[in-house]
């Protein structure tokens, strides 16, 4: 394992979601739900969820960039979610729902913006990338009952709709990349 470990956190709807995807990759070390880029301090779930608090759900993920390059990291964020709704993810909107990466290096928030001139430039979308590139802030992790959501819960209505499904998704488009 390498010993410069890397923190990226990433907001892509449904944190359960997102978290169910990034805990079978290749070199993710660990993935934390919880709540960032807001003005409350220390928010809980019911607080999030009002839309008032400007929090957005998100994972943080350490991860071995020995393992896994961010590109790659970003390339199944990008697979998983569409980044083109601005505050929503499926039937699940408000800004909690928005897509963002908030960067915890110059070289990560780089990294970023980069990836997504190239997919803008690509036309791989047929509308306008909305996803914002911000500096980490106000981070608070969600409450224990949301950690590992769909590890504890697979058979709960959500977790089989819309969590499962994005797990196949990142298994068949990434299967190089997912855990053995």
């Amino acid at each position: 394992m390498s010993d410069s470990l890397q923190t990226i956190t990433l907001g892509g709807g449904c944190f359960w979601c997102t978290e169910a995807v990034y805990v079978s990759v290749r070199g993710v070390m660990d993935v934390e739900s919880g709540y960032s880029n807001g003005h409350t301090v220390r928010p809980s779930y019911e607080q999030v969820c009002t839309g008032s608090t400007g929090h957005n759900e998100v994972v943080k993920l350490v991860f071995d960039p020995d393992q896994i390059s961010l590109r790659e990291v970003l390339e199944i964020f990008f697979v998983i979610h569409d980044p083109t709704t601005l505050n929503r993810q499926g039937n699940d909107s408000g800004t909690q729902y928005r897509s963002g990466i908030y960067f915890s290096t110059p070289e990560q928030e780089a990294v970023a913006k980069d990836l997504i001139q190239e997919m803008a430039d690509s036309g791989v979308y047929s509308r306008p990338i909305v996803t914002e590139v911000l500096p980490l802030a106000n981070y608070w992790p969600a409450e224990d009952y949301h950690q590992d959501f769909f590890e504890k819960n697979p058979g709960q209505g959500y977790c089989v709709a819309v969590a499962a499904p994005k797990v196949a998704k990142f298994r068949k488009t990434f299967a190089r990349l997912v855990k053995p």
